[in-house]
């Protein structure tokens, strides 16, 4: 099993993940799939999303091994409650 060190700060991490999601994927896919997790790989703004949050990391990391992935859930601030 690999370990992924963090490349970035958490600070970092969240701001480019925020802005990402923000800008470049939530005007594409947000209508019609409220509560679905979206992950996005923030170096290169790639991004799998499911109903599944694990899926949706599975199909990203399997592109990108990797990578550094911010989940978000759609149409809410929070990820798990």
């Amino acid at each position: 099993m690999t370990i992924h060190q963090p490349r970035y700060s958490k600070e970092e991490f969240a701001q480019i993940g925020e802005q990402i999601y923000e800008m470049q994927i939530r005007p594409k896919i947000e209508a019609g799939n409220e509560g679905k997790i979206v992950a996005i790989e923030i170096e290169t703004g790639d991004f799998e999303f499911d109903a599944s949050e694990i899926a949706a990391c599975d199909r990203l990391e399997s592109r990108h091994p990797d990578a550094q992935i911010w989940i978000v859930r759609i149409g809410s601030r929070y990820v798990r409650r």
